[in-house]
């Protein structure tokens, strides 16, 4: 069973930065996706970045030009480098991870960023930007 855990939340000023790291506990797959949601109250659960095996990223508007996603496969750890925060960033934010393999990168469920077909999932770390 592979089982995802998120650390690296916490509280920081706007402008700021957070590292958010995800460890992963089994091997995934030789095709795996893997991507960072987050969810604020009363909001959907969205997609933040998404990478795959072949190290295909995709961002959301909000987060292109300042988070960086990344994975060290030697560590079983996905990353996700956030500059430059925004007190709209402050949400619980999700590491997901999916074994499937999809001739298209962009169709995976970590590309489209469909919560509801990714397999795994961890509990989440809160990250709270203040003005």
């Amino acid at each position: 069973q592979v089982q995802l855990a998120e650390s690296g939340g916490g509280s920081v000023q706007a402008g700021g930065s957070l590292r958010l790291s995800c460890s992963v506990s089994a091997y995934i797959s030789g095709s795996y996706c893997m991507a960072w949601f987050r969810q604020s109250p009363g909001k959907e659960r969205e997609g933040v970045a998404a990478i795959d095996y072949e190290l295909a990223t995709t961002y959301s508007y909000s987060a292109k030009g300042r988070f960086t996603i990344s994975v060290d496969n030697a560590k079983n750890t996905l990353y996700l480098q956030m500059n430059s925060l925004d007190p709209e960033d402050t949400a619980v934010y999700y590491c997901a991870a999916d074994p499937n393999y999809y001739t298209d990168y962009d169709v995976s469920p970590c590309a489209a960023f469909n919560p509801h077909q990714i397999a795994y999932w961890g509990q989440g770390t809160q990250v709270t930007v203040s003005p």
